[in-house]
Formats: structure tokens, sequence, C-alpha cells
């Protein structure tokens, strides 16, 4: 096995109004590990959750963000602060067990050039622990579905070979600095959902491999700030594939696929809504079709 270089790591994670989750993902940590940098970016919590978590943890950086920046907005912070050679970001509810392993993930970067950003597998840290990700396959052509490998099923060691992905998972995702510096920041124009993979396509246009490494595992709690079905997330999901779409879709399908997610997809959601009584989910996704027109 090739030898693992000695890195200094930042370790990225964004608080919002998540004082708990953020705090029980920063002590499974090895803060005692000198190599290692943990930098907690505050996105405007309601209360100022930053001076409790720097007085609760003194050896980490804590940056308080006056505004909500959002998803990207804020690990964007993170990276302008952080001073290792190798970048990960995790979300602040996930965390780590005895199967992480950060020298896998470095190693796996050192092991090509070629390769820009790895992601660990992830599983649901709730039950039984069902895998969430285990790479993604590729967008459909004009209906840019994909799905995540392996989604909710046991983990038996089926994906356990690392192997290329065409995306990285933005609640755990490792990158060269060198990569950043060549490709530049996360897109900021999301707000929420959609940046990593943006990001994963910047990447890629720029010559570089995204990798799944199975060798190093995370847990994730899942969508604690946003909710599981809050207007919130319906909003910026319905919103964020269009602007997608916009960014990345070439010209020729680039009008089937807004026609697919409007006609189809959104309104396959409002009926869904409705038949739900959920009007604040509705009102969610005509907002997000309006703001989009609106950009």
């Amino acid at each position: 096995m090739q030898q693992i270089t000695k890195a200094k790591i930042s370790i990225i994670t964004i608080n919002y109004n998540g004082f708990n989750d953020t705090c029980e993902l920063i002590e499974t940590l090895p803060l005692e590990d000198e190599a290692l940098e943990v930098i907690v970016v505050d996105n405007a919590s309601k209360a100022d959750e930053a001076t409790l978590i720097k007085q609760r943890f003194p050896m980490v950086t804590v940056v308080r963000s006056e505004k909500n920046l959002g998803f990207a907005g804020g690990n964007n912070i993170g990276i302008k602060v952080a001073k290792g050679d190798y970048l990960l970001f995790l979300n602040n509810d996930t965390e780590l067990k005895e199967d992480w392993n950060t020298n896998a993930l470095i190693h796996r970067l050192q092991s090509n050039e070629q390769i820009g950003m790895v992601c660990p597998k992830i599983r649901f840290a709730w039950g039984s622990c069902p895998i969430q990700f285990a790479g993604f396959t590729p967008l459909s052509r004009i209906t840019m579905r994909n799905k995540c490998i392996g989604y909710n099923e046991e983990d038996r060691g089926q994906y356990n070979t690392a192997h290329p992905t065409p995306y990285a998972h933005g609640a755990a995702m490792m990158v060269k600095r060198e990569i950043i510096e060549k490709v530049g920041l996360m897109p900021d124009c999301y707000f929420l959902y959609y940046e990593e993979m943006d990001w994963s396509i910047m990447i890629q246009r720029a010559g570089f491999e995204i990798w799944y490494e199975p060798a190093c595992t995370i847990y994730h709690k899942e969508s604690k700030s946003t909710g599981q079905n809050s207007p919130l997330k319906t909003y910026y999901i319905t919103r964020n594939r269009l602007l997608f779409a916009k960014r990345n879709q070439p010209f020729r399908y680039r009008y089937l696929t807004y026609a697919y997610l409007m006609c189809i997809v959104a309104f396959r959601d409002l009926i869904k809504h409705s038949l739900n009584k959920r009007t604040d989910l509705c009102k969610a996704v005509l907002f997000a079709i309006r703001d989009f027109w609106h950009l």
C-alpha cells in the first residue's frame, strides 16, 4: 500500500440552530490529533450558539456569520479560514464511530493526481444503520433523475469496493485544497441543496475525478436543520432542480427538462400536497417556480 503523506486536515461543519447536534459531532472527533483542525461556522443561529460552542470546545475554531448564507456560503467561510491540505466537509448531524478512517480518504486522494474529491460510505444513524450512500448513478438526460447506490440496504459488505462516482454527497466529502484553488468555491446561488452536485460537475469539468471510499464510514441523522417534509426543503428542492438544469444542462435538452420538472414533477407534488391538505407545501412549490423565473 502506498504510504500516506502526513497532512493537515481541516474539518468544516455548519451550525444553524443545531447546537446539540454540532456538539455531538465534535465529541466524536479526535480533537487531540495535532494534524486536525476543526472549524464550525455558525450560520446566524437565533441564539449565540457560536459562543456556547467555543466555551465548550476551546480548541475548535468557531466563526459566526451575522447572516445565514446557506450551505455553500457557510462552507465557503470555512474554506477561507481553513489551513489544511485536505478539507473535509461534514454535516453537523453526522457522527463518527469506530469504523471512521480519515487515512483511507487521504490515501485515496493521494493514490492518483486525477482524484480531486472523495466521499466515505454513509450510513443512517438510526435503527440497524442501513446504507444511505455508496456512490451515485449518473443523472438521466432529460429527467435528471439518478439513484443513491445502496440506499436503505443493510450493510453486508456488498459495497466495500472503492469506485468513481459522478457526484459527491454533501453530508461528507473531502477535497484537496489545490482543487479548490483551481476550480473555485462552492456555488452559493443555491442556498440549500444541489450545490455539492454542481460543485462536483465543476471539479470534473476541470479534469478531476470523484471517488467513493468504503474503508471510511460516517453516520448521518439527516435533515435535522430543515425537516424531512418542511416548506423550506420543498421550496429549495423545487427551485434548485430548475437552477441546476439551467446551469448544467446542454441547451438542446434544457427546455425539455424544464417542461418535465414543472409540468410533471411539480404538478404531481401539488396534487400530493393538496390531497394531504398541506397548503404550505403547495405554496412552497409555486413560489419556487415563480422565483426561479425571476432569478
